[in-house]
């Protein structure tokens, strides 16, 4: 008798055990209390029209109209494309890959180059993303690159592996990276919403404008001192070949997301391909420092507890997640060799990876209260039609993908809402009730759009199934323990 009460009891227990989560959720102050754990998956080097330009019912290339139109340097329209250059090769060349006459308009890469091979580069910088945009007409992309006709190349990656998770899921088709330039300064406002300082930078590093403010000689840092193109962190890790420090940035001291996290005890990580042999001093060949904006700054320099313990390993990211000690914010940097940036790599290997993140989550226990943001640091230098919002004097620049994944992302939508890199902020910010970085994180919109949160997510059933089953044995545990006590009297 002692034995079935004790069961009975323990069964109880566990089913409300079971039920806390989903009741909790269901009980959610706002919102976004419903989603407890925020995964930034941040790649590399894509326009929206560069890879979703095809997707239906996106805004795609079939909307593009005049913007398809380039202009060289003087304002004359091209008669057909530059032959794309590969500027893997040193010194770059013709990429024989490519016709020679290709006609002025958006071209499909892969019959020329296949998704799972390697295509040049473009140039992506601060000022020269400015002419390309060209006050919105969006015609200098082709006389202010380095590629030639590359530059309005795509890939339809409807099919491909990201590509089949923003059809299940949002995908936002007015996204726009933060930043005018590339990845440097663009890394930087995903993490303070801020483009960095250098007082006194050496003039080698300072760009030069001529009286009307149009680039005379290019630089890492405007003539104001702000760093607005590559520049490498007087702490490290850094470039062995860099041994003067006066040609390396001071570290930073502006606020960052981190740091608001960490105010409010919220636990979080940075996770980098390569961070571990990086800071170790032997950096593999695909690291790249200047994606590691957290590494500029001093709250994270070496010999902090804060680097400790924030500043991770992607490695360390499937560790934490099977080992159940996942944070509530992430921010996942995959190496060269998976973050899909021309000329490092290849389109394909890229997609899989990230597609492999998404799948892990999904198989985590964690997967009930997550958000998946998908984005793509920097357009690369590349073609897209739309126009960016005109801001402030730092951006923002082209548009770029972004995929919402949840289980309460809207399904099978196209979020046609205006964000930017900072709308990522802004839902953090949201979610854990932080105080802005900036104006434009403050003013920005905050993902609401690609949710729907009049439902629980999909997978509580389990949990509900789960604690059902246990209350009903539980019911029928007490019923047989009344019966027996009616047939002992």
């Amino acid at each position: 008798m002692r034995t079935w009460h004790t069961w009975s009891n323990l069964i109880v227990l566990v089913a409300i055990i079971l039920t806390l989560p989903v009741v909790g959720a269901a009980r959610a102050a706002g919102p976004f209390d419903k989603i407890n754990h925020v995964i930034v998956i941040y790649q590399e080097n894509w326009s929206f029209d560069g890879l979703y330009g095809k997707f239906s019912g996106a805004n795609g290339i079939a909307d593009a109209g005049a913007a398809v139109v380039q202009v060289d340097k003087s304002g004359k329209p091209y008669a057909t494309l530059p032959q794309p250059m590969d500027t893997t090769k040193n010194p770059p060349t013709l990429d024989a890959r490519f016709p020679a006459n290709l006609p002025v308009a958006p071209f499909d890469i892969a019959p020329y180059v296949p998704p799972d091979k390697r295509t040049g580069d473009l140039i992506h910088r601060f000022y020269q993303e400015q002419y390309q945009i060209n006050g919105g007409k969006m015609d200098g992309f082709v006389a202010w690159s380095d590629a030639g006709g590359l530059v309005m190349g795509y890939y339809d990656v409807t099919n491909l592996p990201v590509g089949k998770l923003a059809q299940q899921y949002t995908l936002a088709d007015n996204f726009f990276h933060a930043a005018f330039g590339g990845s440097f300064l663009n890394h930087m406002w995903l993490i303070c919403a801020c483009t960095p300082t250098w007082p006194n930078a050496p003039a080698s590093q300072v760009a030069r404008l001529d009286e009307n403010g149009t680039m005379v000689s290019d630089g890492a840092v405007t003539p104001d001192g702000y760093v607005v193109n590559t520049a490498y962190s007087v702490d490290i890790p850094h470039p062995a070949d860099i041994t003067d420090p006066a040609q390396l940035m001071p570290l930073q001291t502006a606020p960052t997301i981190g740091d608001r996290l960490s105010e409010k005890n919220i636990t979080w990580a940075w996770y980098s391909g390569g961070w571990n042999n990086a800071v170790a001093g032997h950096p593999d060949p695909d690291f790249e420092f200047h994606h590691q904006p957290l590494a500029y700054f001093a709250n994270y320099a070496e010999g902090t507890t804060a680097r400790t313990a924030h500043l991770k390993d992607e490695q360390d990211f499937t560790t934490d997640l099977r080992a159940n000690r996942l944070p509530p914010v992430s921010f996942i940097k995959p190496s060269d060799t998976y973050n899909e940036h021309p000329g490092s790599t290849d389109l394909l290997h890229g997609e899989q990876h990230v597609a492999d993140l998404v799948k892990a989550v999904q198989g985590s226990r964690y997967w009930a209260d997550t958000v998946i943001i998908i984005t793509y640091d920097e357009s690369g230098g590349r073609w897209d039609h739309v126009a960016p919002p005109q801001v402030d004097r730092w951006g923002p620049g082209t548009r770029v993908p972004a995929i919402v994944i949840s289980p309460y992302a809207k399904r099978g939508f196209i979020d046609h809402t205006p964000y930017d890199t900072t709308s990522i902020l802004k839902f953090i910010e949201t979610r854990w009730g932080l105080a802005p970085l900036g104006r434009r994180d403050a003013a920005a919109n905050d993902l609401s759009n690609a949710f729907d949160f009049s439902t629980p997510a999909s997978t509580n059933w389990v949990w509900w199934a789960l604690a059902g089953v246990l209350v009903v044995l539980a019911v029928l545990s007490y019923a047989y323990l009344a019966f027996r006590r009616r047939s002992r009297k």
